[in-house]
């Protein structure tokens, strides 16, 4: 699988602030924009595991 560039949620518009997201070698990649030397890794079914709970409002209460 090739690795793709680093995207972002199309709601973060102009800001630099946001979480970015790739696919590379199987893995899900996680970095925030203004620190992208610390990368987190997991695979695609626990990053599918985690969206899901965050859309579901599961993780509301640690806001």
């Amino acid at each position: 699988m090739a690795q793709l560039d680093w995207q972002k949620s199309s709601f973060s518009g102009d800001d630099s602030n946001c979480v970015e997201v790739r696919i590379g070698a199987g893995l899900v990649e996680l970095r925030e924009s203004d620190d992208g030397d610390v990368i987190l890794h997991t695979d695609p079914a626990a990053f599918a595991d985690l969206l899901s709970t965050i859309k579901t409002g599961k993780l509301d209460h640690h806001a």
